[in-house]
């Protein structure tokens, strides 16, 4: 009955009057994909959207290995590279740029200023295999930083996570994450953050159930309603 019940969810995008479409996001992206959902949603009658937020990495090699999915969004083109080197993401496209600050308690209490003042406070960066480590790796080593990090994260929002609890002084995040944070967080601007902007990638996947739906949510993505919303998010534009 268990087998069952997964085939018939898993075959529910391409029969009947209700379709699903299930996206593969990275965690950055969790709120403004989320309202775009309702929007594609409230356009597409009998369409239910479906999330996976997390680490780009993690997602990408999901997706490659012929994981369910309609559609992949990345926070950087190295993780889109995984899927798309093994023919499961087709023909990706850059919609969205982000860039990293440091995100520190309300009011700054470790006077944090810089990515030198790191040195001997406790704070946190994502693991170097996912694109927000990869970006804050390259940060650290053109600034010439040697500051260890507490901690090192399986995503953007684990990473953030440790300063809004209180765990880390600081933490390296990307701009719209620490918007999204609202007043939990303060945000301080990296000089020379924009040499490491990611760049944020989608793509349809080789195994969606239904390759017009997919289509249809990118081109919401990439499109002027997209755009505005990403804009509003905090995102730069491609």
């Amino acid at each position: 009955m268990v087998v069952a019940g997964v085939l018939a969810g898993c075959t529910s995008g391409a029969s009947g009057d209700e379709r699903s479409l299930q996206v593969l996001a990275a965690a950055s992206l969790t709120e403004v994909f989320t309202d775009l959902g309702e929007e594609f949603e409230a356009a597409h009658d009998g369409v239910d959207v479906e999330f996976s937020f997390g680490s780009s990495t993690d997602l990408a090699e999901q997706a490659a290995d012929g994981a369910p999915g309609d559609v992949l969004a990345t926070a950087d083109e190295a993780a889109m590279t995984v899927a798309a080197d093994a023919g499961a993401a087709v023909g990706p496209a850059i919609f969205a740029t982000n860039t990293l600050v440091i995100a520190t308690a309300p009011g700054n209490p470790a006077g944090i200023e810089s990515l030198a003042d790191l040195a001997g406070t406790t704070w946190v960066r994502c693991a170097d295999e996912v694109p927000c480590g990869r970006a804050a790796v390259a940060l650290l080593e053109d600034a010439g930083v040697p500051a260890e990090p507490a901690s090192l994260e399986e995503d953007v929002r684990a990473t953030l996570d440790k300063v809004t609890s209180g765990e880390a002084d600081a933490a390296l995040v990307y701009a719209t994450d620490a918007v999204s944070a609202g007043g939990s967080v303060d945000a301080i601007e990296i000089e020379g953050a924009d040499a490491a902007r990611n760049a944020y990638a989608v793509a349809p996947l080789a195994q969606a159930a239904d390759a017009d739906l997919a289509r249809a949510w990118i081109d919401l993505v990439t499109g002027p309603e997209g755009r505005a919303a990403l804009a509003g998010a905090g995102f730069g534009q491609p």
